[in-house]
């Protein structure tokens, strides 16, 4: 039996065809007041295995980008405090009972910013970029709101203090090569459209030179040759998505221009 905060906390949860972790992730999120899933429309068990959890609210919602699913997700949450949570993310025991301390605080600190542990495939990555990696996870729903200026790694907009947290969430962010690959491009295909918004024109280094700029800066400065051939996979397909930024942004571009003429 988890114990229960004196101040509420809304767990929220952004999924789609994420079976494989609901479980596990819905185990452990019983200390929560509520839990709501924004599904885009999952075509495997997500949505059953969801539903079997009595503090959990399902609901499906059209994915357009990240950053309006996750402000719909804080819009239909009852409590001030919002803990986003991603289905590949776990906490451990010690970030649990960390947050459980901190709402039940309550100071005047807006938002947390937590650092993560990177699994690729249940063995920890220790570097390849990602060990200064750092992302809101806890904050107040009536000082912060994701900008729309991003589309994908959503930016937070803090009104107020900003804290860290000492324990780190646990990412299981590398399962297998296709599924990263996929949401690798379809990281770089939103940020095209994020970067065709605002009228950004890519220069010859940008369609050419940044991918392995990319690479090169992630594999080497950034020690992704310590991490063996997981550091070699994941700094190539984190360059792939750079790659697909500007491949996706080329056609965005000659499409429009096809439709001027």
């Amino acid at each position: 039996m988890h114990p229960q905060p004196s101040t509420k906390i809304s767990v929220l949860i952004i999924t789609l065809n994420e079976e494989i972790h609901m479980y596990e992730l819905l185990s452990d999120l019983g200390f929560a007041d509520e839990v709501i899933i924004i599904d885009s429309f999952s075509t495997d068990r997500t949505k059953a295995i969801s539903e079997s959890f009595e503090n959990v609210r399902f609901l499906e919602n059209k994915f357009e980008n990240y950053t309006t699913q996750r402000n719909f997700a804080i819009d239909q949450a009852r409590n001030n405090w919002i803990l986003f949570i991603d289905a590949d993310e776990r906490l451990t025991p010690s970030l649990k009972a960390e947050i459980l301390e901190t709402v039940q605080r309550d100071d005047d600190v807006s938002a947390y910013l937590f650092f993560r542990k990177f699994y690729f495939k249940n063995k920890v990555l220790r570097f390849s970029g990602w060990q200064t990696d750092r992302i809101y996870r806890l904050f107040k729903k009536d000082k912060c709101r994701y900008t729309h200026r991003r589309l994908v790694h959503e930016k937070l907009d803090v009104d107020g203090k900003i804290a860290y947290f000492k324990n780190r969430l646990v990412h299981y962010s590398y399962a297998d090569y296709n599924s990263y690959k996929g949401k690798m491009i379809a990281y770089g295909k939103l940020k095209a459209m994020e970067k065709y918004q605002i009228g950004f024109k890519p220069t010859v280094f940008h369609t050419y030179g940044h991918s392995a700029y990319n690479f090169l800066y992630q594999y080497l400065i950034r020690l992704g040759i310590l991490d063996g051939r997981k550091g070699i996979i994941i700094c190539y397909l984190n360059a792939l998505s750079v790659n697909a930024r500007y491949t996706e942004l080329k056609r965005l571009y000659q499409k429009s221009d096809s439709n001027v003429q």
